[in-house]
């Protein structure tokens, strides 16, 4: 006995169709595919960043302002209490 025979198939078909409706199972079938564009489109966008060589970042100087901004994000020293 074939487990997925055309009866079975159809069978189980046809309580899908009671479960959930014929409306429920056209959105269903309109978002997984819109799900499955949204995939390959940024599996394909991927494929162009991956060609693309990065750039190289240029260095430069800190100014006093920015070395205060450094300062303020840098922890505080921390001190070791015995209890």
């Amino acid at each position: 006995m074939d487990l997925f025979s055309p009866k079975h198939l159809l069978i189980v078909l046809v309580v899908v169709l009671i479960v959930f409706g014929t409306k429920k199972l056209r959105t269903i079938g309109s978002d997984l595919g819109q799900a499955v564009r949204g995939f390959k489109d940024s599996m394909k966008e991927g494929e162009r960043e991956a060609e693309v060589p990065p750039q190289p970042i240029e260095s430069r100087q800190l100014t006093g302002q920015d070395k205060d901004k450094v300062a303020e994000k840098a922890p505080a020293s921390t001190e070791k209490t015995s209890v």
